[in-house]
Order: structure tokens, then sequence, then C-alpha cells
């Protein structure tokens, strides 16, 4: 008689965590702030457009070099596109899976729905739910929209293949040229006020997972929530602004 040679696995901390409801949320809240400081940085270094053409690319040009001589020209570069695009993977599965959940979780919808409240009387359950499926929905569809824009975003200005006017090694004169065009200009303007949504709803919920919410907490934390979304959707509109206005060129 042949015997069962298997032996049983025990699942490791990491499986288990990444299987769990908590786990999956941790993932997306640390892959969200992972991505959020890139923005940030990223916003800082488009704004070196207003101090000129030879600024601009020659702060390029200086991402390539970035830990030379111990590096090899590009390979920072290199490392944090795959550490970025690691974050943009794990968010997104995450967020999928997380909603597959959700959707099981009431595989049925009611039959009808739940009486009202009487007249002159407050529903404050009705409301948060209101809220909180206009903020699922917001962060879903952002979520699509910055992901086919991402892909757009390269194509145009990293390989230069939806840019007809692009000219390697020349990134200022290839930014002006996208925002010489009503489509490159609303391609990025709907990206980024998606964005804007996108990071109100998401620092929150992540502070949430992350334990960083309390009582005490919940205003600073709307607040600085709001704060960086602005920011970051008025930093990254000037450019395009600046070009449709003739104020870059």
């Amino acid at each position: 008689m042949a015997l069962d040679t298997r032996t049983d696995r025990r699942p490791s901390f990491a499986g288990l965590l990444w299987r769990s409801t908590v786990g999956k949320k941790t993932a997306m809240a640390v892959s969200g702030i992972m991505m959020l400081l890139y923005l940030v940085v990223h916003m800082l270094g488009n704004l070196k457009i207003f101090f000129g053409a030879a600024d601009f690319d020659a702060y390029a040009a200086w991402l390539r070099t970035i830990g030379e001589p111990f590096l090899h020209h590009e390979w920072f570069l290199w490392i944090a596109r795959v550490v970025l695009l690691a974050a943009v993977v794990v968010h997104a599965v995450a967020a999928y899976q997380l909603s597959r959940r959700d959707i099981a979780a009431r595989p049925i919808r009611y039959a009808r729905p739940s009486p009202g409240p009487r007249p002159g009387r407050f529903a404050p359950h009705l409301l948060l739910r209101r809220r909180a499926s206009y903020a699922t929905r917001t962060m879903r569809w952002g979520g699509v929209i910055l992901g086919l824009f991402v892909v757009w975003h390269i194509l145009d200005l990293t390989t230069l293949t939806v840019n007809p006017r692009a000219e390697a090694g020349h990134p200022y004169a290839n930014v002006v040229a996208t925002f010489s065009t009503w489509y490159g200009n609303t391609v990025y303007i709907v990206a980024m006020l998606a964005l804007g949504l996108h990071i109100r709803h998401g620092f929150w919920s992540a502070a949430q997972t992350l334990g960083a919410g309390r009582a005490g907490r919940d205003r600073t934390l709307k607040t600085l929530a709001n704060t960086l979304a602005a920011a970051l959707t008025l930093g990254f509109l000037a450019v395009p602004v600046a070009v449709m206005t003739g104020v870059v060129s």
C-alpha cells in the first residue's frame, strides 16, 4: 500500500496576512503612502519647469545620475521604477480583491428599499451609508482613470510614442509639446482631478487602517487629507495651465 508522503505545510505569516481583509487593507495603505511620497517629489520636480528649459533639462539629466559612481547610470531611476511598479500592483490587486469580497458579502440586493425615516426625523445611518457609497465609487473609478493615465503618461513623456512633436533628450520641449494640444491637456487635467479625489479619500482610509485615527485627531487628519489633495492637484495642474496661458513656452 502506498504511503502518503505529503506533509502539511503551515501557511507563512505573510500569506496569512495577505489573505485577511486587514492584511489587504494594510497593504493598500502602505503602498498608497509610498505612491503619495513619490507624487510629492514628482510634483516638486515638475515645478522646476518654471525656472526655464536649461534648469528643467538639467534636472531631468540629474535624475539619471543619482547614486553615481556607486550605482551605474540610470540604476537609481530603474530601482525607483521597479519599487513604484510593485506598489501600484499591490495597491491595485488588494483593491480589486477587497472589492470582490465586498460584493460577495452581499450577493443579493434587497428586494425593496428599506423604509425611510418618518417626516421630521433625521436618519444619520442613511447619510453615512450614502457617504461611504460615494467614497467607494470615487476610489474605484478614480483608480481606473489613474491606471489608464499612467499608461498614457509613460507613452507620452517616457517612450515618446504618442507625442508627435517629441524629441529625445529635450524634456522641457516635450512637456510644452504635450500641453500645446487639446487632448494632452484634457487627459492630464481629468487625471489630476481624479488624483485629488483619490488622495483625499485614500489618505483618510490609510490613516484609519494604520491606526492613526483617533477621536481627537479626526479633524486634523481630514484637514491634512484635504490640504495634500489640494496642493498636489494644484501643483500638477500648474504646468499645463502655464503652457496654455503662455507663461511656459
